[in-house]
């Protein structure tokens, strides 16, 4: 991701650290609703694949 910033940052909706992580605070408070949309469930307490999804959700949710 740092890379991904540095290299293409300016495509990200959340470019800024402030945004980003209020994205990454909506987007994890909203996550049932995204895990429910895609057909998936919600994993009880999380893993590192949720976190993961959760970091690159936030630099474009909204």
């Amino acid at each position: 991701m740092r890379r991904s910033h540095a290299g293409d940052g300016g495509s990200w909706e959340n470019a800024d650290l402030p945004s980003f992580l209020d994205a990454l605070a909506a987007w994890m408070d909203d996550a049932d609703g995204w895990y429910r949309n895609t057909g998936r469930e919600l994993p009880p307490g999380g893993d590192w694949a949720f976190f993961a999804q959760a970091l690159q959700a936030a630099t474009t949710y909204e």
